[in-house]
């Protein structure tokens, strides 16, 4: 492992201009509040003197509060698929952590996390004045605040993230431009594709009732050959089928289609840890025409197919 890479800035003069001017924000540094909350050091960091940081982690399965920060923290996941859960006061919001999307967590926002498995993550941390001077840089009227973002598909973002790692542990003047850049490239983005007025989280319990809820996951969930068309699903809650996947998504934050099939890959990542089952096997298991289809599908989810699936988890 990397020795974690840590410039601390605390007593440079412009990172003492750069926290001044964002004293309206309470919290604690996003790094500071990281380490505690996660309860480990990075893998690799950087924090630049200019404003700003990028941090690579990998820690353990995550329940708990992330206190307020005084940074924006953009995270790209790249670790294995997951389902989790983030929730601020009664609203929760749940996601499907995988490569190509990000979490974002506006600087003095607060939320406890739910993480069931270990997590590969590369971090930015933005001060807002520095989201803002680009902003006003760009001559643009766009709002400054970010939205909050949980498993939000966003590629380009997470592919500029990821891509900094290899920058982290280098202390040269190219590689602290690089960071520098990519820093100001990341918060054009984010100006481009994450801005608006506070988002209203979705309940706890919205959307379908619990019983609802239930009858339409078992429906899902039947190996038989019960009927999980749209219509059937709607049917079932009493509700069009418009109204019906709007419910659905408001409750569980996935589709109908989405949900199904992110349960049948949790369904088959179960299936290849056991060393008994072929891939073919797996794939007849799940219904799958072939077992060339199966790992198509499989390798749009996670980015690999099920053999080097399998060859990793071990």
């Amino acid at each position: 492992m990397s020795k974690p890479n840590l410039h601390d800035r605390s007593g440079d003069p412009s990172a003492a201009a750069q926290k001044s001017n964002i004293s309206n924000v309470k919290g604690r540094a996003a790094d500071a509040e990281m380490a505690r909350a996660l309860g480990t050091t990075p893998f690799r960091m950087a924090l630049d003197s200019s404003g700003g940081g990028i941090a690579h982690w990998k820690h353990d399965p995550l329940h708990d509060v992330v206190e307020p920060m005084s940074d924006h923290v953009i995270m790209a996941y790249n670790g294995v698929v997951q389902r989790m859960e983030r929730r601020s006061g009664r609203s929760a919001s749940p996601g499907t952590f995988r490569r190509g999307v990000v979490v974002i967590i506006p600087a003095g926002s607060s939320s406890r996390w739910d993480i069931p498995k270990p997590v590969d993550v590369v971090q930015l941390y933005l001060p807002p004045a520095m989201l803002k001077r680009v902003a006003d840089e760009a001559d643009t009227a766009t709002s400054t605040n970010l939205l909050d973002r949980t498993a939000h598909p966003d590629p380009i973002t997470s592919r500029l993230l990821l891509g900094a790692v290899d920058a982290l542990d280098g202390n040269g003047p190219l590689d602290t431009l690089f960071r520098q850049q990519l820093t100001e490239l990341l918060a054009t983005r984010l100006l481009v594709a994450h801005v608006g007025s506070p988002t209203t989280q979705q309940p706890v319990v919205g959307g379908l009732s619990p019983t609802v809820l239930r009858r339409a996951i078992e429906r899902l969930r039947s190996d038989s050959d019960t009927d999980v068309s749209l219509a059937a699903l709607a049917s079932d809650a009493g509700l069009s089928r418009f109204h019906f996947c709007r419910s659905f998504k408001e409750t569980t934050g996935l589709s109908p289609h989405a949900w199904l099939r992110q349960y049948r890959l949790d369904q088959a990542m179960d299936m290849l840890r056991d060393p008994d089952m072929s891939v073919a096997s797996v794939a007849a298991a799940l219904g799958y025409a072939s077992q060339t289809a199966f790992a198509a599908a499989f390798r749009q989810l996670t980015g690999e197919t099920p053999t080097e699936w399998r060859q990793q988890s071990r």
